[in-house]
């Protein structure tokens, strides 16, 4: 069995074509199948079912898949740790992070980054921040950044708090608040809002405050994406709140402070176990302490940031 092998498995499996798997592996398609073939005869079993429309993976390929991933994650590991020892930073970073964060630039960071370390390849993907926190738990990311609750503290990785700040309620230009600098959360519950799906922590913020005010509201429109949400504001199809630090980027806009407005912490993730190379050396260039990041006792008066 060999890791080459291992590597056309998972690209048929993610692409569902052995052409188009070749294709990325820059093999001819001829090679490739004789490979998975070969593989398929010392495992004593298909992993892979065959028709003119599609290519789909057997049981024994759905057993097979996360151990190959696992493989060449370990090799790539590996390859990464040896060339560190060296001097040279190379293999993967796999990012997570809300859309709306601000405590950090991430695209700076990332470029910054990308400047100092050019062979490392860079992975990044938007998401609800409980969804990163547990792909960030299972090895799928290296760091996330997460919005959530104050109150609320991820298991299983480690973490640090980047910035706590208010949430604004965000309206077009023509609204009938838009006349206004300030509104409180009973005025605001008589709007339809727009805000992210129920159950996520973004909309959790928002929900939290009304509940705790006595106040229901409507949401009329759940989206995942703020460039959605800041479209339909500026329809005037409803109201909606957001970080201040976002929202005081935004054009086309009127943004109100909140009495009694709801705080967003935004938090900073990693894995519990050591880090890579690449992991390892982005946080430590975000600033972080290099015993914080993997978890060493802290020094005499430092402050631990596992959880």
């Amino acid at each position: 069995m060999e890791l080459q092998q291992m590597r056309y498995v998972v690209a048929v499996a993610e692409l569902g074509s052995f052409t188009r798997a070749a294709k990325r592996c820059l093999v001819v398609q001829s090679a490739l199948s004789h490979q998975i073939a070969r593989l398929e005869k010392e495992l004593g079993a298909r992993l892979f079912d065959r028709t003119s429309r599609r290519v789909r993976l057997t049981p024994a390929g759905e057993a097979f898949l996360p151990a190959a991933r696992q493989a060449l994650d370990a090799a790539e590991r590996a390859r990464s740790e040896v060339a560190a020892m060296v001097g040279e930073v190379r293999g993967r970073l796999a990012l997570g992070a809300i859309p709306t964060v601000a405590a950090v630039d991430v695209p700076a960071a990332l470029r910054a980054f990308h400047l100092r370390h050019p062979k490392v390849h860079i992975v990044l993907r938007d998401g609800a921040s409980k969804d990163l926190v547990e792909e960030v738990r299972d090895g799928t990311l290296d760091v996330a950044f997460l919005g959530v609750l104050p109150s609320y503290r991820p298991r299983g990785v480690r973490d640090l708090e980047l910035s706590s700040g208010e949430l604004v309620a965000v309206v077009a230009p023509h609204h009938a608040l838009a006349g206004s600098r300030e509104a409180g959360l009973e005025r605001l519950a008589r709007e339809r809002f727009v805000d992210f799906p129920d159950g996520t922590a973004a909309r959790a913020q928002s929900d939290e405050a009304f509940a705790a005010m006595g106040l229901g509201r409507e949401v009329a429109f759940e989206v995942s994406g703020t460039d959605f949400i800041v479209r339909l504001v500026r329809s005037g199809l409803g109201v909606a709140m957001l970080p201040a630090a976002f929202a005081a980027e935004l054009t086309g806009v009127h943004v109100l402070t909140v009495r009694g407005a709801p705080v967003r912490t935004e938090r900073l993730v990693w894995s519990r176990s050591r880090p890579t190379p690449a992991a390892a050396a982005f946080l430590t260039g975000l600033g972080l302490d290099a015993a914080a990041v993997t978890g060493a006792p802290p020094a005499p008066g430092g402050r631990d940031t596992a959880r």
